[in-house]
């Protein structure tokens, strides 16, 4: 039982689950807190309930953590902040349902900067499996409307979102530059360079009069996103990179859709309309073709 929950895929299975449960919490969220100060409020939580756990951690490492201090600013900074700013506004504007899918295009944008930038090889199997992927994540900004795509027509909730997906494609490339440090030490570090980037956020979103202080509700949503997003899943992840690599691992962004489609259903009350189902056929398959893949390129 031991062995199968440390298992990579277990650990990557939960942390898409956690991840589809973001953007329930998003959701449930909106109206009841403002996005950035929703941001600003899960990094203070996540930092306050590292702490405890992880200074320590931090002291022994703290030489690595000084010399590379700017390279974990800016992986927290656009992985973790600037991702869920994105994806908290873009709940504002659109349906739980179309973030977690919209969220599976991620592998396709790992896939072209791996290849870009490191000349990292792909087989057939993964290139089909992300262009599956990607049919079905068109499906679902255009609700079902290709024919919006040619116009550029897309609901601002939808091209924020596309926007996040793009941010943390390119954060989980960038992990390769990752320190060695120990993972209490890596989570935590990076939650602290979140929160101090998520305050100019929250700052302007001050000045323009937009901020919402927190309900109850908003506070439950954002002590949720704190914990499980944010702590666990985000440490699960990197451990998941850390064993099978960056194109593999992000293959399970696919399940988010999964996951999401299913709680926002029963949560939320959404409908699951026909292109959403199409679009989550397309997303299985395509993961079951790039995992493939990627077994048989190891």
């Amino acid at each position: 039982m031991i062995r199968i929950l440390a298992h990579p895929y277990t650990l990557l299975a939960l942390t898409t689950l956690f991840w589809g449960g973001n953007a329930i919490a998003g959701k449930l969220a909106a109206g009841h807190v403002s996005p950035m100060l929703l941001t600003l409020i899960r990094w203070t939580f996540a930092c306050l309930f590292m702490a405890p756990f992880a200074l320590s951690h931090v002291k022994a490492d703290w030489p690595v953590v000084r010399e590379r201090f700017v390279t974990l600013f800016l992986l927290g900074a656009c992985g973790f902040t600037l991702f869920n700013a994105s994806l908290y506004t873009a709940l504002n504007y659109t349906t739980a349902i179309n973030v977690t899918i919209e969220q599976s295009s991620m592998p396709l944008i790992v896939f072209v900067l791996n290849f870009l930038l490191f000349r990292t090889g792909v087989t057939a199997f993964q290139v089909a499996g992300f262009l599956l992927t990607f049919v079905g994540v068109a499906l679902t900004a255009s609700h079902g409307d290709l024919t919006t795509l040619l116009t550029l027509s897309l609901n601002r909730g939808d091209a924020l979102m596309l926007f996040g997906v793009l941010v943390y494609g390119t954060y989980t490339v960038a992990l390769r530059y990752k320190p060695n440090l120990s993972w209490q030490s890596t989570i935590f570090c990076l939650s602290v360079a979140a929160l101090i980037a998520a305050i100019p956020f929250a700052l302007a979103e001050y000045a323009l009069g937009a901020t919402n202080l927190p309900d109850a509700q908003g506070l439950t949503a954002a002590l949720y996103t704190a914990i499980f997003p944010a702590l666990i899943a985000q440490s699960l992840y990197i451990k998941g990179v850390e064993a099978i690599g960056p194109n593999r691992a992000n293959l399970f962004v696919n399940l988010v859709p999964i996951y999401g489609a299913i709680l926002a259903v029963l949560i939320l009350g959404e409908t699951l309309h026909g292109y959403h189902l199409a679009a989550l056929a397309f997303v299985i398959g395509g993961i079951l073709l790039a995992e493939r893949g990627g077994r048989r390129a190891v």
